[in-house]
């Protein structure tokens, strides 16, 4: 159940903004957050990239010193307002993620930065055959999201964060095999790294050069 936190949190951006500093602290402050998945993987000026569920454009700011061509795709109009505001050098997508108006194939990478622990199981299931289709053969997602803590000192800190801020879907994405989950649906996993004590987790994974898409469920 969401809290009054999390329904201010998303309200008002100076709140939202004000957590994120706060809980990025364990890994070295806000931008080396919005960085964290985007470690090791080539960006040119020409690659193709997707910012999926990109909020108000925090990791959008960092994909476009990179590449000029970046679309960032979000459900809320709220957040892509702010977005355009804040990174106008990208281009911007009002839909669900899991039904992605793009064309098969259309790009070479696809972020998405703690969005995948505010998806139902099947939602999360879907989301993730839609990354598959719009990922080119050869191209990476890569992604940042919460984790099972692996240092029992970082689990007071999660729970009572997820207990303020989350639902019980991000409870249950920490219960995930994600890695698991992505090999499954086809993706070859790069790499994971855990940070935080375990808190949080990076995953990179490569669509195969000859690769057939997944079935919907």
């Amino acid at each position: 159940m969401a809290t009054i936190l999390r329904d201010w949190s998303y309200r008002y951006q100076w709140l939202y903004d004000s957590i994120s500093r706060l809980a990025a602290i364990s890994v070295g402050g806000e931008a080396r957050f919005r960085q964290l998945a985007l470690q090791g993987v080539t960006i040119a000026p020409e690659t193709k990239v997707l910012d999926l569920c990109c909020g108000s454009g925090q990791s959008t700011q960092f994909l476009v010193v990179r590449s000029q061509h970046v679309t960032g795709l979000d459900a809320s109009p709220r957040s892509l307002k702010r977005a355009k505001q804040n990174v106008p050098q990208a281009e911007y997508v009002e839909s669900f993620a899991e039904s992605m108006p793009f064309t098969h194939a259309q790009f070479d990478l696809v972020h998405t930065s703690a969005a995948l622990h505010e998806m139902e199981a099947a939602q999360l299931h879907q989301i993730l055959c839609e990354v598959y289709r719009v990922l080119k053969p050869g191209g990476v997602f890569t992604l940042v999201d919460f984790h099972q803590p692996t240092n029992p000192l970082f689990v007071p800190g999660i729970s009572l964060f997820l207990l303020l801020f989350e639902t019980e879907t991000a409870w249950a994405l920490i219960q995930t095999d994600l890695p698991k989950l992505l090999t499954d649906l086809g993706f070859e996993l790069q790499q994971q790294r855990l940070y935080a004590g375990g808190s949080l987790q990076v995953i990179q994974v490569k669509k195969p050069l000859l690769a057939e898409n997944p079935t919907p469920i």
